[in-house]
């Protein structure tokens, strides 16, 4: 009978186990996971935190039960520490501190990522804290539920940086956010990323951007944080969350090669250069559909799909990745950012001519109430017409992630930006109009683009 191990219990070492039992019932998969919690969903931490999930335990995609039943042999509490690839063995350490050593024919790695810890003193500190594991939100949640702190910095404002903003106001507390960037959220378009920095500050969430965090000190009145450009706060708590780095030191010892952004390399069928061995997730670096290159986006729909493919080719299968577009939304209180694809300034980066559009417009006809406004700002490149990427803004109502999902499919397929004016989109005044927001986007980027060619 051939084995499979899966190093890693979350997105894709999961996706990778089942999809394996499911096309090769007859394999023997045995799973490594690290810690206690296989198939939670670290993405939920923040609503955990906030209250809006009221038990830990439902951040679980599938019960241990349930994925035991599909036939994988779980390990939990087991570190993998050793990948001999020669010999086709993994050394794991297990709770005890004992070693045992499992036998291979295939191997997924998908030991995922890690929180960056930027180079400031104190970040050790008691009170500080990072969040990208279970078992970095039960810290937290002992920290509020025994000490009630009223004031908190975050330290990075990217996805996770602005949903801690909201979950911890919604707990009452003071919340400030320092990023070392010009804006905040710097994945989407800057004049979006000023408006919703305008809303959080509405909000109470005290911004300050361009500003490098560069010592937490513990003070009688609490910590310090010191900042260059004479930054000072005096806050109960610290949370870091400056982004994530793939975990793929157990990789490099094994004589497995790098990628971008130091993750593990991997071809379109998620093998790496080491026969029989393949790597999934924020572990591995990732195909980019629209710049037909490697990159390194961690995202965990990419995790789930690239580890659905290792696992299908790890038991016999030959699937190949179709890429990732950097696909991302996030809710910050009533208002939804999302952006797909590339913007302005990659786009010049890799040799296209780009033209960008804004407009605001409404998510349904305005005389059916409860209309809500959105901003869409499409790319688009000026010689082919191809849409290259687009950021969106608008109310939780105003289904921004429906669009944002339709120009996702858009350029999942290549088209022009032309193409989204004859989409066969539904209609019906409460939800929409006989023109979507999309297409009045793409209508005005198409006259913009006609006007800088007709001078150009």
């Amino acid at each position: 009978m051939s084995s499979l191990v899966v190093i890693g219990g979350s997105d894709a070492g999961i996706m990778a186990a089942l999809r394996a039992k499911e096309k090769d019932p007859q394999l023997k998969v045995c799973m490594l996971v690290a810690d206690a919690f296989p198939n939670f969903s670290i993405c939920g931490l923040p609503f955990y935190l906030s209250g809006e999930v009221s038990d830990w335990r439902h951040l679980a995609h599938r019960s241990l039960a349930e994925i035991q039943a599909s036939g994988i042999d779980v390990h939990l509490n087991t570190k993998a520490v050793k990948i001999d690839a020669d010999r086709h063995r993994v050394i794991g350490r297990q709770e005890n501190a004992m070693e045992k050593e499992w036998v291979y024919d295939r191997l997924v790695i998908a030991t995922g990522s890690e929180s960056v810890r930027p180079g400031i003193v104190g970040l050790d500190l008691p009170h500080v804290f990072t969040l990208h594991t279970m078992e970095d939100s039960f810290r937290v949640k002992e920290f509020m539920d025994t000490y009630h702190p009223s004031r908190a910095l975050i330290i990075g404002a990217g996805y996770i940086g602005l949903e801690m903003a909201e979950s911890l106001r919604h707990h009452g507390m003071d919340v400030s956010m320092v990023e070392q960037l010009p804006a905040i959220l710097p994945t989407i378009d800057a004049n979006l990323a000023h408006k919703l920095r305008a809303y959080l500050e509405v909000k109470n969430v005290n911004i300050h951007t361009g500003v490098r965090v560069q010592a937490i000190e513990r003070t009688a009145a609490g910590l310090l944080v010191h900042g260059d450009k004479n930054f000072q706060r005096t806050v109960d708590m610290v949370l870091a969350v400056v982004g994530v780095r793939p975990v793929s030191e157990l990789a490099v010892n094994a004589g497995i090669a790098l990628g971008k952004g130091k993750a593990i390399a991997v071809d379109r069928f998620m093998a790496t250069n080491h026969e029989d061995i393949f790597a999934a997730g924020d572990c591995a670096e990732t195909y980019h559909r629209l710049l037909d290159t490697a990159t390194y986006l961690p995202l965990g729909t990419t995790a789930h799909k690239q580890g659905r493919i290792a696992g299908e080719n790890a038991a016999g299968g030959h699937m190949k990745f179709e890429g990732s577009l950097g696909t991302q939304v996030v809710k910050v209180f009533d208002w939804v950012v999302a952006r797909t694809g590339i913007r302005e300034e990659e786009a010049k980066a890799n040799g296209y001519d780009p033209f960008s559009i804004e407009i605001t417009g409404w998510d349904h006809k305005v005389y059916y109430p409860g209309a809500k406004e959105i901003t869409i700002r499409i790319t688009g490149d000026k010689k082919t017409g191809q849409l290259l990427g687009a950021s969106l803004l608008g109310h939780l109502d105003g289904a921004v992630a429906k669009r944002v999902d339709v120009l996702a499919m858009a350029l999942y397929n290549r088209m022009t930006v032309e193409n989204l004016l004859h989409v066969d989109l539904s209609y019906t005044p409460p939800l929409g109009s006989p023109w979507d927001v999309i297409q009045m986007a793409a209508d005005e980027w198409l006259k913009g683009a006609s006007l800088r060619l007709d001078h150009s």
